[in-house]
């Protein structure tokens, strides 16, 4: 078994982590939950976060065989079908993500005819699934809590956990979007704890806190000893009243509704009205100010 070599790249505008990893017997690689570039003032899309992960992929000749999403984002919108466009390769998601794209359809009321069953991605992942990059191993995980059909690619020792854990002094992701649970969110985290120590840990999102550098890695034996959340073996309970109290808090991401909308298409736009133009569809009074 081999144990991929892993790029990350920030987005400092949403917090984000993107990666990039590869074998280093095979050179073919792949990408976990790229960022396409939205400022929500103008409604201007663009491409540089993308562009930055493929000029890293030539630069070090990756063969990208999979572009991957962890879950429907509600922070930034999905560089996957750019992505795809430029390299030819697959698209993956969780299968539960069909559970996320109905909730989402009546949220905007979409038409019945908008499809629920994840073709907007080439392959939709079981939980226990495996496949290969190269000659990395890749597990999925099903991790769900912060959405319905979030998942973990174990990618040799590196696991991609989306936003189940945050970095250790920051614990771990909200729990409360529609179809989040804290409960479900504490059971996914022990999951990822019981891997091997070494596990390299890869998380979604930084922010930086107390003046440090933006950060995205920690080992399994470093969150046991030192999160936050975690580092005094809290059960469930007492998990989920810390967990609750403090998503009770915590604004709605500030692109939100803009970036699900997107991101149940596998990140596309939606389909252009008559004029050529896409057009963002937001529910008024959906959602209350926190």
């Amino acid at each position: 078994m081999s144990n991929p070599i892993v790029k990350s790249f920030w987005d400092e505008i949403t917090g984000s982590w993107q990666y990039v990893f590869h074998d280093p017997e095979t050179m073919q690689g792949a990408v976990v939950d790229p960022v396409l570039d939205y400022d929500p003032l103008s409604g201007a899309t663009g491409t540089a976060n993308a562009e930055r992960l493929l000029a890293y992929i030539e630069q070090a000749g990756i063969e990208l065989v999979w572009i991957l999403d962890t879950h429907p984002h509600a922070d930034h919108f999905s560089a996957g079908p750019f992505l795809k466009s430029k390299t030819g390769a697959a698209t993956a998601i969780g299968a539960r993500v069909t559970d996320v794209q109905k909730l989402w359809q009546k949220v905007y009321h979409l038409p019945d005819d908008f499809r629920t069953d994840g073709h907007q991605w080439d392959r939709l992942f079981d939980s226990g699934e495996q496949f290969m990059v190269g000659t990395v191993p890749v597990t999925v995980i099903f991790s769900p809590g912060h959405t319905l059909a979030s998942i973990t690619y174990l990618a040799g020792d590196a696991a991609f956990v989306h936003d189940t854990l945050m970095m250790p002094d920051n614990g771990s992701s909200r729990a409360d979007f529609p179809g989040g649970s804290s409960k479900a969110l504490y059971a996914s985290i022990q999951e990822i704890l019981a891997l091997p120590d070494e596990t390299r840990v890869f998380v979604g999102h930084d922010y930086a806190l107390a003046g440090r550098d933006a950060a995205c890695e920690a080992t399994v034996a470093e969150h046991k000893a030192s999160n936050i959340h975690f580092r005094d073996h809290p059960g469930e309970t007492d998990y989920c009243a810390v967990r609750d109290a403090r998503d009770s808090t915590l604004p709605l991401p500030r692109l939100m509704l803009a970036a699900l909308q997107v991101n149940i298409r596998g990140g596309r736009l939606p389909e252009a009205e008559t004029n050529g133009r896409s057009y963002l569809k937001i529910p008024l009074n959906y959602f209350q100010p926190r």
